[in-house]
């Protein structure tokens, strides 16, 4: 696989490794579960989705609790990653960067969790096209937000963490709709995620 930035090969070796160690865990699962019953609220007549950058597949594994109908599928850059995604057979799992466009065919909702941050910032409407394109009517992001664009140390990491507006890019290049949105927090008692804030967008 031919990488065009330093993020693509961060997470694709060691780093990403390790990260599986750090976010796999039942509590975590539950928590996703939860929060996509959430999410999903406004979203109607969903019946295939497709995460970009799905790591070991809890987001996943969580869509298939809440809704076993659903057929999902993913790219992982990290093969470790893909595999153990692959191994839960609940979605079909592609190993590959979602920087190079995706030509599979479309589904009904497209997304990322925890994945534009650490995209080259140079290389983001890379990511922003695979999402719209192969998505027939929902994108949903549950990112870092901030309301311009600012890169923080990740980790002791320099350039591998970004947070912006992605949703306000998203409906300003490519018209999409707002149709809900909200925030999780790391203090939530029961059912917390890190911060996130999450956008549900509608193409026109």
């Amino acid at each position: 696989m031919n990488f065009k930035t330093e993020q693509e090969s961060f997470w694709a070796g060691t780093f990403g490794k390790d990260y599986i160690k750090r976010n796999n865990s039942e509590q975590l699962l539950a928590s996703k579960v939860a929060l996509w019953a959430r999410m999903l609220r406004s979203a109607h007549g969903v019946g295939s989705i497709r995460e970009f950058g799905c790591n070991i597949g809890l987001n996943l594994l969580a869509l298939k609790r809440l809704r076993p109908d659903l057929a999902l599928s993913g790219i992982e850059i990290n093969r470790t990653a893909a595999d153990e995604a692959a191994a839960l057979g609940v979605a079909e799992i592609r190993n590959g960067t979602i920087l190079d466009p995706v030509a599979d065919s479309p589904v009904d909702l497209t997304f990322t969790s925890g994945v534009l941050i650490h995209i080259n910032p140079d290389f983001l409407e890379a990511v922003y096209d695979n999402l719209v394109t192969n998505s027939r009517r929902y994108v949903l992001i549950a990112e870092y937000y901030n309301p311009v664009p600012t890169s923080v140390p990740y980790r002791g990491h320099a350039d591998r963490l970004f947070k912006r507006d992605f949703a306000g890019d998203l409906v300003d290049r490519y018209g999409l709709k707002l149709l809900d949105y909200g925030f999780v927090y790391k203090r939530d008692s029961w059912c917390p995620q890190d911060d996130v804030t999450w956008f549900l967008l509608e193409k026109g």
